[in-house]
């Protein structure tokens, strides 16, 4: 009987000792180990995962850990391991959701292809596979723009944190999600001009940056729609040059001539629909233009530009600027 005694505390202390070195004892992952814990896998697919990467000692162990503990379940994400930790530290993780988030930065102006490239630059999956979920996706603005042929406009500038988890599809809502509560604030969403407002907005974002010159740029392409005269818009050419491959970081000839509906050189009226995705101030310019005559507009060559009545005006403007660029 003392023999069986004997045994049994030695059997204990071999089980306490092994579940101290599997459970407590930290381990270092020798560098930044990041594991993507994916949805709908179960406690023992993660446990096994977690052992293979290096995070736990055994699997076992951690499972009968989670078990025992009872509280909580473990968070799919993505998860950044780079300081020892415990089995009990990284289950507390897992069951708080404690993931790596990677951030995606959309300036104002960004299209739908530079956004799918920022994606891709965060390592949350392909440029394609954004640009491809961004115009198919148009669902997502059925309520509010059923004109909409792509999320075009609607993926608002702002700065975001996504994990790898994050389908391309999610991405693309999340900011489609942030236009809307914006345009909910501004007084934007509802009204039935949305797309018109939208598209011009997006022109305003590409042709300035200077804040108080978008009520400015907004009056100059409302005056020309009004007058029925080509909007001549160089973005909206880019744009067309861009959606068929052919840009090559400066507008051609042939791209003032191409046969697209994006070519306000050659088709009237606006554009189809939206070339960039604008931010707040845009947006607000496109709403309330600036009251004016300007029909015309040049850039001073100094980051500014020079807005004009007259064609006149607008020839003597060019004029300045192509002295101004030719003395630099």
């Amino acid at each position: 009987m003392r023999n069986f005694f004997l045994f049994l505390l030695i059997v204990i202390l071999v089980c306490a000792a092994w579940l101290a070195w599997a459970l407590w004892l930290p381990v270092n992952p020798r560098g930044t180990k990041l594991v993507v814990l994916q949805p709908g896998w179960s406690v023992r697919h993660i446990a096994r995962t977690l052992q293979q990467d290096g995070i736990i000692r055994s699997a076992p162990a951690f499972l009968a850990l989670h078990y025992a503990l009872g509280k909580g379940s473990l968070k799919a994400g993505e998860y950044k391991f780079d300081t020892p930790a415990s089995a009990l530290r990284v289950r507390d993780r897992l069951v708080r959701g404690d993931v790596f988030a990677r951030t995606v930065v959309v300036p104002e102006g960004y299209n739908l292809y530079d956004i799918g490239a920022t994606v891709e630059q965060a390592g949350l999956g392909t440029a394609s596979d954004f640009v491809t979920a961004a115009t198919q996706d148009v669902v997502l603005l059925h309520d509010i723009d059923p004109a909409a042929k792509s999320l075009e406009g609607y993926l608002f500038p702002d700065t975001y944190q996504f994990t790898r988890i994050d389908t391309a599809h999610d991405i693309a809502a999340a900011m489609v999600h942030r236009f809307r509560q914006t345009a909910q604030k501004i007084g934007l969403l509802g009204r039935p001009d949305i797309h018109r407002i939208v598209t011009v907005a997006s022109i305003i974002e590409k042709e300035t940056s200077v804040p108080e010159e978008r009520p400015l740029v907004a009056s100059v392409y409302y005056n020309r729609l009004d007058r029925n005269m080509l909007l001549g818009a160089d973005p909206t050419v880019i744009y067309a040059a861009l959606l068929t491959g052919r840009y090559r970081g400066a507008i051609r000839q042939s791209d003032l001539q191409f046969d697209s509906p994006y070519n306000t050189y050659r088709y009237p009226g606006l554009p189809p629909g939206p070339i960039a995705n604008p931010g707040a101030a845009s947006l607000q310019a496109a709403m309330h233009p600036g009251a004016t005559k300007y029909l015309y507009f040049v850039s001073d060559a100094a980051g500014h530009h020079r807005f004009a009545a007259s064609a006149a005006q607008h020839e003597r403007n060019v004029a300045a600027y192509r002295k101004a660029e030719a003395a630099h």
